[in-house]
């Protein structure tokens, strides 16, 4: 029996998801509600043993107007950091949207918001299986816009959560065990409209041209609570988001106001060894997050985010693709590359506040600090894009 897709080609775009009623504009849900070509609906996580010896980040996109879908995976351990890459080609109706697959590597929602399955069949030498569970609810950020001149840089939804993993990673044969007792992590889902590999072509430059920009990303877990902070700002400090919730186990939400953070760097980098964030909570008390980094991965280096000159997301190579690249992290080029994009660290936090802990007022956290400083940023004393920590 043909369907109209075969009957019409490209015009009709009715796939599996057009059977609920999930629709938000009036066309097939496989088509994106924006024209624009960097339209995306991504996934990323991470996981952690809370010893700073291995940081595993992985993450899986859809970019409906570019036809392509892709995943990664990275796996720093010491000073080399290996990234999988796979991708393919999006089917046109969104039949894959419901089984969210690249190649041998797939996410299935067990429960959503809760319950996941991640699963790398053997590829290149790496494989998983790991169920996640989350500690807390979701937390549904602030709605993150950039713009450059008149046009839109970026337009995006997000949320995250924190948890445990359990289950297996597979290195060149050699099998980790992954317990929820010790391994950690978070996770984030966002959609809508970024930057995405392959530079737009025609008009006229930005002006001014983009300058850089300040931007810390920190979800945090703790037994009794998390936290999940997000703050970007310009070259001269102005705040563009702002976004710091707390969520407590029994369910209650805070927001803790504007937060103070200042990063300490290792002296003549720009890799941050830790920061000091002062929150403060509805009831006008401060909350002071000191937290440490005990392993770096630019994401920037095989994971295709901002400047990644080895791997962009959405760009089309070809069916059923699959790499791998290893990086030495003391390689002059790799650290020539390191300052200008985002580190993720596995991050460990002290909380310190009323209402903490059982003596002192404090607890123990772990969690993703996440930082970039690309450019100048008055406020921290970077001049340009050059500039290092004394």
């Amino acid at each position: 029996m043909s369907t109209p897709q075969d009957l019409h080609g490209e015009y009709v775009g009715l796939g599996p998801l057009d059977e609920f009623p999930i629709h938000q504009l009036p066309k097939p849900v496989a088509w994106a509600g924006s024209s624009d070509r960097n339209f995306y609906d991504r996934c990323y996580l991470n996981a952690h043993d809370r010893t700073g010896d291995i940081f595993l980040i992985t993450g899986l996109g859809f970019y409906p107007n570019l036809g392509t879908k892709d995943a990664f995976v990275l796996v720093r351990r010491g000073d080399e950091q290996t990234a999988v890459h796979l991708s393919d080609a999006a089917d046109p109706r969104g039949a894959d949207r419901m089984e969210q697959r690249v190649g041998g590597y797939r996410i299935e929602v067990a429960e959503p918001l809760r319950k996941l399955r991640l699963v790398l069949e053997e590829t290149e030498g790496i494989g998983l299986d790991l169920t996640w569970r989350g500690s807390f609810d979701v937390v549904q950020e602030l709605p993150h816009v950039m713009r450059q001149g008149s046009g839109t840089a970026l337009d995006a939804q997000r949320f995250a959560q924190v948890g445990t993993w359990e289950g297996v990673i597979s290195i060149d044969g050699s099998e980790i065990q992954v317990s929820p007792d010790t391994w950690l992590g978070s996770r984030d889902r966002s959609w809508g409209i970024r930057p995405l590999g392959g530079a737009p072509s025609g008009g006229k430059p930005y002006d001014p041209p983009f300058e850089g920009m300040w931007w810390l990303y920190v979800p945090l877990r703790f037994e009794e609570f998390c936290v999940v902070l997000i703050i970007q700002e310009t070259p001269d400090g102005y705040r563009t988001l702002n976004d710091c919730t707390r969520v407590w186990a029994d369910g209650r939400v805070e927001q803790l106001g504007w937060p103070r953070a200042t990063i300490r760097y290792a002296s003549g980098t720009r890799v941050p060894t830790g920061a000091t964030i002062v929150c403060t909570t509805p009831a006008g008390e401060e909350l002071v997050l000191e937290v440490t980094s005990k392993l770096p991965v630019p994401i920037h280096v095989g994971g295709g985010y901002g400047g990644d000159s080895d791997w962009a997301h959405g760009l089309w190579n070809g069916p059923k693709f699959t790499e791998r690249v290893t990086y030495d992290m003391n390689a002059p080029d790799v650290v020539g590359r390191t300052p200008f994009g985002v580190i993720d660290h596995v991050g460990h936090a002290v909380a310190s506040g009323p209402g903490l802990g059982v003596a002192g007022g404090s607890a123990e956290g772990w969690g993703l600090f996440e930082h970039g400083l690309l450019g100048r940023h008055d406020p921290s004393g970077f001049k340009d894009w050059f500039d290092a920590a004394p």
